[in-house]
């Protein structure tokens, strides 16, 4: 396929929003990085809400959603030309099994890398936000609990897969979503010890978002907007599982957790926050339970 003439930005720029509300400054400041021209939404389930929302923030000169419900639809060229012509691409929420299921191996897939290779700004709320770390959550047997997962990291709605799009800053990451109103933090971590058992990948990191939340990254920096009690959870591994077994409970030590919350920047390459000190804190899961944290920080379970 012919290549889109652009002018594109010089660096990766993304939103991670965790669900449940839209943050008007992420998508502004999306409209912000992209330049102006194209606004393009997709998802697997017919909806158009986004279209009037985002125009009407004002800086796009079009915005469109493209449905995309099947793999036959997905091999469209039409759809792919569409999205490869976008100077901002956001990946709604929904079921990402069906994100996977329709669009991987697909012109779609290669679209999305395509744009992501040129920094064109990216972004995805919820499901779309699931699929953009290196590693993802599948769901493609339904969804599961912190407990079931911390009890049984193998239970068989524990489903993984890789390399759906590969990302600037997000080697090696798992991403999460609602995390505090759907209390992911030992899921997200039963995920984490998967990943590195599976692989025998010992510098796993997760990233877990709040609901009404939204991380921007751009130039290795990362902050956080939305309301004003959200965080963002920056969690990373200093070794494999002690215990990560089919029906056997999770053991998983010292993993360090940095919290992200007001106006705080962190940084990607480095993984640190900055101007922050005492901004690590560890947990450890014993037996399928999380350890307490000290009483100056409470995790989202």
């Amino acid at each position: 396929m012919k290549d889109i003439v652009h002018d594109y930005p010089e660096a990766p720029s993304f939103v991670l929003m965790g669900g449940e509300a839209n943050v008007d400054e992420a998508f502004k400041w999306m409209i912000k990085k992209s330049g102006g021209g194209n606004f393009v939404i997709i998802g697997a389930h017919n909806s158009d809400e986004y279209n009037e929302y985002i125009y009407r923030l004002g800086g796009m000169s079009s915005v469109e959603t493209l449905i995309i419900p099947s793999a036959e639809a997905a091999r469209n060229p039409f759809v792919a030309g569409r999205i490869r012509a976008a100077d901002a691409l956001f990946i709604m929420g929904g079921d990402q099994s069906d994100y996977i299921k329709y669009w991987q191996n697909t012109p779609v897939q290669e679209a999305i890398q395509y744009l992501a290779d040129r920094n064109v700004p990216i972004g995805g709320i919820s499901a779309g936000l699931a699929v953009l770390g290196q590693h993802m959550f599948t769901a493609s047997k339904g969804s599961i609990g912190t407990a079931r997962a911390l009890a049984n990291p193998y239970h068989h709605k524990l489903t993984l897969g890789r390399d759906f799009l590969r990302l600037h800053y997000f080697d090696g990451v798992i991403t999460e979503t609602h995390f505090d109103t759907r209390k992911r933090m030992g899921r997200l971590i039963a995920f984490m010890a998967r990943i590195a058992e599976d692989n025998v990948f010992s510098s796993v990191r997760g990233i877990g978002v709040d609901s009404g939340t939204a991380l921007l990254i751009e130039n290795d920096t990362a902050v956080r907007v939305g309301k004003p009690t959200g965080a963002v959870y920056f969690i990373s591994a200093n070794g494999l599982p002690e215990i990560c077994e089919p029906h056997k409970p999770l053991s998983y030590n010292n993993l360090n957790i940095q919290q992200l919350a007001g106006d705080e920047r962190f940084n990607m390459r480095t993984w640190s926050k900055l101007d922050a000190q005492n901004s690590v804190y560890s947990l450890s899961v014993l037996d399928g339970k999380l350890v307490q944290l000290p009483s100056s920080y409470r995790s989202p379970e």
